[in-house]
């Protein structure tokens, strides 16, 4: 069996680099897995070409165990305890939500179906090819879903589809929202907060996902703190245990709720979401879950993006590489414009200085939602267009950018191409299966007001 996200082998290269980041003292045990003939090169995908024999699987066990041991170099301006970081943030408004609240919730949830979907059948294929299979198809620059029809062989032979979603996401074959991670954990969010309320504890997420997630469908660091819980390692222990993927995108796609049910209240929504984020990432994995709980919780109330940002960026710690990623998003917007040479100039600049991560860490994607909406301007398509043709973590970039001017933009501004196709409708692995949109927004609006 090809396992992804969790063969030693595979978690051992993805440890030299989070190890090093953590500026651990990694030459020694890196040495000593080249020697053996292992590949310290991390793999793109889920898992590497070659399984490991027995015995280099063996001693990749082995190797993380000697990483994990090594001490990580503190760094003050990066903690991982809630009063830590309230310690080093802005004081942070609140600004009280207005009549509209009902059409934000239900521009947000239609906005982060519609903007996953854009990105879904591209996720993991490159800038490049995203922007050779648009040209190839007549919609360059994006403006539209993907399609294969008029696609050339070759083109589709260089650049395939992700397999899960070509039979559900280009525009010829889309039939409502269909099944992803990005709103599945939304879902889980609602039924988290109608079980336990504002009080929940990391322990509940943790029972939660239990229920309700299949390990299947749950991908890096969710992965990862499954096999930690089940292994009865305690929080937050199941976030740094072994977790190469602990700084990644995963807690970012989760915590829109959170944000959703405070509106105009960024340090409350934040909490929240480091309470959820703690279970399976550190540091700026759990910074990411913040701001985006922080960007759900501004949308509720701002009136441009502008001010959404402003609002968020107050929950990110000041000097952490996430704050440093998400100016470089709004510098590279500001210094731009929305012509082809100007979005490519600032897409360069980002996969310049941030092109060397995974294409599912959070720093990279979290420069480009911060440029997708500062560059965008409020508009919809252009912001989910703008967030997809960057690449990486496409669908996950596109569904946070969707909500945010979705609910700004309420579903009537968000544009009858991008909201008819959805037909008001989910498609979900959680308990229930699909879900109407209508209904989200509703149990959403009535915890708000809980």
């Amino acid at each position: 069996m090809r396992l992804t996200w969790a063969q030693p082998e595979d978690l051992l290269a993805h440890e030299f680099v989070a190890a090093a980041a953590d500026r651990k003292a990694i030459d020694a045990v890196r040495d000593a897995w080249i020697a053996a003939g292992g590949d310290p090169v991390p793999a793109v995908s889920g898992a590497g070409p070659n399984p490991a024999t027995p015995e280099l699987r063996d001693l990749a066990r082995r190797l993380l165990a000697d990483l994990d041991a090594l001490p990580a170099t503190p760094d003050p301006a990066q903690p991982e305890e809630w009063a830590d970081i309230v310690a080093l943030l802005p004081a942070a408004a609140v600004v009280p939500a207005g009549e509209d609240l009902e059409a934000r919730l239900l521009g947000a949830w239609t906005g982060r179906a519609a903007g996953c979907l854009l990105g879904k059948p591209v996720e993991k294929i490159p800038r490049e090819g995203i922007e050779e299979i648009a040209r190839a198809t007549g919609r360059w620059p994006i403006s539209r879903w993907f399609t294969e029809v008029g696609l050339p062989d070759d083109v589709a032979a260089r650049w395939p589809w992700n397999k899960r979603s070509r039979p559900t996401s280009l525009e010829e074959n889309i039939d409502g929202m269909p099944e992803d991670d990005d709103l599945n954990y939304p879902i889980l969010a609602l039924a988290l907060l109608e079980r336990h309320g504002r009080g929940f504890g990391t322990d509940d997420v943790a029972q939660l996902w239990l229920e309700n997630l299949p390990a299947g469908r749950v991908f890096t660091a969710e992965r990862i703190a499954l096999r930690n819980i089940l292994e009865a390692r305690p929080v937050p222990e199941t976030a740094a245990h072994q977790n190469p993927f602990r700084e990644w995108i995963g807690a970012l796609i989760r915590t829109d709720v959170f944000g959703w049910i405070n509106p105009g209240d960024v340090l409350a929504a934040a909490e929240l979401a480091w309470r959820d984020a703690r279970l399976s990432h550190t540091r700026n994995g759990v910074y990411g879950a913040m701001w985006a709980a922080a960007l759900g919780a501004a949308s509720m109330v701002a009136t441009d993006v502008d001010e959404v940002l402003d609002l968020a960026s107050t929950v990110v710690p000041p000097c952490s590489r996430l704050a440093d990623a998400i100016a470089l998003g709004r510098s590279a917007a500001a210094e731009t414009d929305l012509t082809e040479p100007g979005i490519r100039a600032a897409l360069d600049r980002i996969h310049a200085e941030l092109g060397d991560l995974h294409w599912v860490h959070v720093l990279n994607n979290a420069a480009v939602i911060a440029y997708a909406l500062a560059a965008g301007r409020g508009d919809f398509g252009q912001s989910i267009a703008l967030a997809v043709t960057a690449g990486w973590d496409t669908d996950s970039a596109g569904a946070t950018v969707g909500a945010v001017v979705g609910a700004l933009n309420g579903v009537d501004g968000m544009g009858a191409q991008w909201v008819e196709p959805i037909k008001g409708r989910i498609a979900t692995s959680m308990p229930g299966g699909e879900q109407p949109i209508a209904a989200l927004a509703a149990r959403t609006l009535a915890l708000a007001r809980a």
